[in-house]
């Protein structure tokens, strides 16, 4: 099939081929004390250093007030004990005192000041973390189980997590430049960063391999090229049956396959992304396709195949339409399979069966292979915080000083505590009661299930709230379900302030998108296997109105339901969508 005809290139593509370090103005911006933001063509530049700019939207009326978000990379969702101490302190010195977990396994600092930047990504580095390629069109942080390893199948897709995630990161030189050797700090952190070092055996598991090197001695990448890839990039790993990971909504995916015990390999999974537009039918969301199975030494070469894929065949001419999934979406499965081919030097044998029967995440105790334990919390919509009696952060920060638990994030923006001795569960768990947060261990089956993105006030893409006000919607929820007559039961329920999906709300059962002030497009149908998109129930409803729209609809689902249906299941398949209702 030949490439489309040419088009002009997005100025991204053209920003990208003249500085293909990705250096910018970063180091000016950096030495200007007066300096109050990054500007121009920077703005592009710092997302593949890991940071966004935002400026609060509550304090517009009066000027703006700028921000950055800084995004860290934890694969897996893994937080030694004493790296995470070092998050702690830097986000009361550079950011607003909080710490966000995403749905991709991460911590955001949140409201970093622009002289506090450099010396919040330094410090970073050297409590053997990065920044590097936690956005912008590149391949993200890689997901995986969240739940400690149990046995060596577990443990040997963790290390499988940790080698493509080095693999696949660029090799651009302006990142430690800048970050590492361009910033000179001492913040007093020496006991903290050796600790974090010391626990992670000297290792930054973060740094990419050094750059290949042209006749000239400049130099190059041979995966990411000069203009790496059209658009942004999601990888994950799971392990069936459970999906607690969202595995069919990334670019691409390994699902673990399992055989008398033994790892054999992987299920590989591409074309799958969330994100769309509101008004443009170019853009939809798309769970991703099967493609075929491959062993564990194929990992590296398949997902290095793949990325290629996407480099050679995205769309450049337009960044809406620039994901892998649409190049799977019109060119075909067969076609893609084919192209893999190509790259690997023999097509892959054919996907071996799996299925997934749920996901979310488990709270309380739960007994790790080796005696240990691993406490999992629920943390609401992912801010660990204090406010009021609620004292979580201090709560963590003690809890990593006392007993040096391994912090683990989970895809679903909960928290586990893993590595716990039994002698330390009792005096850990009290600990968490006297800051005042009874509510981190039985959330309940609503909660317990929710997601919402920042959205307002710092999020520029944000069309209307989500994290501010989706906890009090959950509460109006879970009255509904009580009022019809199934109070307590699961239901997946997820927000986010515009279309881009962040929270994934496009394969929940109950999705909420952000369409304009106080206003949302209500998506329904999605499984709680992850494995069904939810479809468009009803457009720009009133913030107030979602009860009500969808108390009726409770009421229905108690009456017409079989015995142990899902809500999702029964919305999917009752008569009671709009003619010819789109999927986006």
């Amino acid at each position: 099939m030949d490439k489309p005809a040419e088009k002009p290139l997005t100025k991204n593509e053209l920003l990208k081929a003249d500085k293909p370090d990705l250096s910018g103005t970063i180091r000016e911006t950096l030495a200007n004390p007066a300096a109050d933001r990054f500007s121009g063509d920077d703005e592009q530049f710092i997302k593949f250093h890991g940071i966004y700019q935002q400026d609060d939207r509550d304090k517009r009326k009066t000027g703006k007030v700028f921000s950055v978000m800084v995004r860290t990379r934890q694969t897996g969702g893994i937080v030694p004990a004493a790296q995470y101490l070092v998050y702690d302190d830097l986000s009361g010195r550079f950011a607003n005192g909080t710490l966000r977990i995403t749905s991709r396994q991460t911590f955001q600092f949140h409201g970093v000041v622009q002289q506090g930047v450099g010396p919040l990504i330094k410090s970073i580095n050297e409590a053997l973390s990065s920044t590097l390629a936690t956005c912008g069109d590149v391949n993200r942080n890689v997901t995986a189980p969240s739940n400690p390893p149990v046995d060596a199948v577990t443990q040997a897709v963790e290390d499988d997590a940790f080698t493509l995630t080095k693999a696949l990161l660029p090799r651009t030189t302006a990142y430690h430049s800048i970050w590492v050797d361009g910033v000179q700090i001492d913040l007093g952190l020496g006991d903290k960063i050796a600790k974090a070092k010391a626990a992670a055996d000297q290792a930054n598991p973060y740094l990419p391999p050094p750059a290949d090197l042209d006749d000239s001695g400049a130099a190059v990448d041979n995966l990411y090229g000069k203009t790496y890839l059209p658009r942004k990039f999601k990888t994950g790993f799971a392990i069936p049956p459970n999906n607690d990971v969202d595995i069919f909504t990334n670019d691409m995916s390994f699902v673990a396959v399992i055989e008398g015990g033994r790892l054999v390999g992987y299920n590989l999974l591409v074309g799958g992304g969330l994100g769309t537009s509101h008004g443009n039918k170019a853009t939809y969301p798309r769970l991703a396709d099967v493609i075929g199975f491959l062993t564990r030494e194929q990992v590296v070469a398949v997902g290095e195949a793949v990325i290629k894929i996407h480099r050679d065949w995205g769309d450049r001419t337009d960044r809406k339409h620039a994901r892998i999934k649409y190049v799977l979406q019109e060119k075909g499965v067969e076609w893609f399979r084919a192209e893999l081919a190509k790259h690997l030097g023999a097509p892959l044998p054919a996907a071996k069966a799996f299925i997934f029967k749920g996901q979310g995440d488990a709270f309380g105790w739960t007994k790790q292979a080796d005696g240990k334990w691993f406490l999992g919390l629920f943390v609401e919509t992912g801010r660990v915080k204090d406010a009021g009696d609620y004292r979580l952060k201090t709560a963590l920060r003690v809890i990593a000083e006392k007993f040096a638990p391994t912090f683990r994030l989970t895809a679903t923006q909960n928290l586990i505590l893993s590595d716990v001795k039994e002698s330390d569960k009792a005096a850990l768990e009290q600990l968490l009661r006297d800051h005042g947060c009874a509510s981190v261990f039985n959330p309940g089956l609503v909660k317990g299930r929710g997601m919402a993105c920042p959205a307002l006030p710092t999020c520029g893409l944000s069309l209307a709230e989500s994290e501010r006000v989706f906890p009090a919607l959950l509460d109006r929820l879970e009255q509904a379900q009580a009022v019809a007559g199934f109070g307590g039961e699961e239901l997946v329920v997820r927000m986010t302030g515009c279309p881009n999906g962040c929270a994934r709300p496009y394969s929940a059962e109950i999705g909420f998108v952000g369409r304009a002030p106080g206003k949302y497009n209500v998506m329904l149908g999605g499984n709680r296997e992850g494995t069904r998109l939810a479809r468009l129930y009803r457009e720009s409803v009133a913030y107030d109105e979602i009860p009500n729209v969808l108390g009726g609809l409770f009421q229905q689902y108690a009456k017409e339901r079989r015995a142990g249906q899902a809500f999702g299941d029964w919305a999917d398949a009752a008569p009671i969508w709009p003619a010819a209702a789109p999927l986006a």
